[in-house]
């Protein structure tokens, strides 16, 4: 895991992971959200380690058989690492923001130590 490419996929951010981050900022405040972590061999999109919580953005990419066995494999890594992992779809960052702020303070406040 390199930082270098973590910076990397920083600067190159989608536009709904983007959008997450303005979602995740009156939030950092309190909680320490990172974007792109490294965790074992993989990227995390969104991360607070202090709460143990991992959010993931799903693009189109994602909805073929072979990335859904990719992204399980993924998601029970991250859970054997502790974390909690929310997951959401391009479409519910872009289209249903306070949804998905809402889903994330439900999960701070059921993962708050």
């Amino acid at each position: 895991m390199s930082i270098e490419r973590a910076r990397q996929l920083r600067r190159d951010a989608t536009g709904p992971e983007r959008a997450m981050w303005q979602l995740l900022y009156p939030l950092r405040e309190n909680h320490n959200f990172r974007r792109q972590v490294p965790l074992g061999s993989y990227y995390l999109d969104f991360a607070c380690h202090s709460l143990r919580l991992a959010i993931e953005i799903d693009g189109d990419t994602h909805g073929s058989d072979e990335a859904i066995a990719y992204d399980a494999v993924r998601t029970r890594f991250i859970q054997s690492e502790g974390y909690r992992v929310l997951r959401f779809t391009n479409d519910d960052v872009l289209k249903n923001p306070e949804g998905v702020y809402d889903a994330i303070l439900r999960a701070i406040e059921e993962t708050k130590p």
